[in-house]
Parts: C-alpha cells; structure tokens; sequence
C-alpha cells in the first residue's frame, strides 16, 4: 500500500493550481491525481500531480460522472498533460527520475 500524500503536499499543489481544478476552473470537491500513478511507477512530486474537481477525475480514470458531452477520457488525460507540461516547461519530469 502507498503512504498518502501529506497534508503540506496536497496544500501546495492545490496553491500551485490557484485552489480549482487545472481543467475546468471550478472550486467544488477538489482532489488531488496522479498523471503516471504510483502503481505504475508515479511518484508524488509535484510534476506528476494535478488538482482536478471530482467530476474531472473521474473523467480522468475512464468514469463520466456529468456527462461531458464534449470531452472523452482520451481529452482529459491531453487536458492533464498539456497543463503540467506547461506548468514545468521545459523540464517537465513527471517520472521524478
């Protein structure tokens, strides 16, 4: 099993993102995701974390809670990509190697 993150790591990628979700702007039941996740190797830096809303997440992970008509799972993980890699330009690391 993997330890959470921390408190003071959650606090500082919600900062990072300006407290809404990197993908649709909305403040409501934020989380935190993992772009790579940790059973496939992620880490919990901050290159491969994003706040997303918990509608935007489960998009993320395949699961169309509100019916986004417009955006496929396929949108969201570009949608995820494009945010960090801009975000960390043009180090962007999300393997934390």
């Amino acid at each position: 099993m993997y330890a959470k993150l921390t408190n003071a790591q959650r606090k500082a990628i919600y900062r990072r993102d300006g407290f809404q979700c990197a993908v649709c702007g909305s403040g409501r039941y934020l989380q935190i995701h993992h772009y790579i996740p940790r059973g496939q190797g992620g880490k919990d830096t901050p290159h491969n974390l994003i706040t997303l809303c918990s509608d935007c997440h489960a998009l993320a992970h395949g699961i169309n809670l509100v019916g986004h008509v417009d955006l496929t799972q396929e949108d969201m993980v570009q949608n995820i990509v494009e945010y960090l890699a801009d975000t960390y330009a043009p180090d962007w690391d999300p393997w934390g190697t």
